[in-house]
């Protein structure tokens, strides 16, 4: 039988993948290293290293493959109804320790790795930050979003103050803060009675 090496590399990639996120919850972030996950994984050290940068590089490929590329909001009808499902859900992810303190460490990394930094942007960031896109564009076309708003700059006053609380901690993270930025958000946005129609 002819050997397969993609098949075998895929096999090996999988394998390296499942023991970073096992150890990873075991060990958390600063604790982990290459060395535990290539033992974890049965591979040499050397084969991480001829695929990613280091472990951050690791971990994020983990989580990316957990999140798909294409994300679909609900769309009730009800943007700030929506809208509100969604900061909440972020805030329920910040509130996880595990999974906050894993965010927190792989953001520090990125502040000194580009590549690490565009590839955190384009494969965890952008598929959740298009999806609101999308919805809001919805929501302009159904009458709710004015002509004039500049959705991109919408996404990022939505997003911008929950980065901004969790990664200084000047304030607590609750279902309550998230609300009062999507209703001011969602006011700032909503066409005043006079352009309606």
């Amino acid at each position: 039988m002819t050997p397969q090496p993609t098949r075998r590399n895929e096999q090996s990639r999988r394998a390296i993948l499942a023991a970073a996120l096992e150890l990873l919850a075991e060990t958390g972030y600063p604790a982990l290293t290459v060395e535990a996950i290539a033992a974890r994984a049965g591979v040499g050290k050397q084969t991480i290293y001829r695929w990613w940068r280091g472990k951050g590089a690791v971990i994020l490929d983990a989580l990316a493959d957990d999140t798909p590329e294409v994300i679909a909001l609900p769309d009730t009808g009800d943007l700030r109804a929506d809208l509100r499902e969604v900061l909440r859900a972020t805030v329920a992810e910040f509130a996880d320790p595990r999974l906050s303190a894993t965010t927190r460490a792989v953001t520090i990394e990125t502040l000194a790795d580009e590549e690490l930094a565009n590839q955190a942007r384009d494969r965890l960031l952008r598929p959740q930050l298009n999806a609101v896109r999308v919805r809001l564009e919805a929501a302009r076309e159904a009458g709710q979003v004015r002509p004039d708003a500049p959705l991109d700059q919408v996404v990022e006053l939505l997003f911008g103050p929950l980065y901004h609380r969790w990664l200084l901690r000047n304030g607590p993270l609750t279902d309550d803060y998230a609300d009062g930025i999507v209703d001011l958000v969602v006011a700032a946005v909503t066409p005043s009675t006079s352009t309606r129609g």
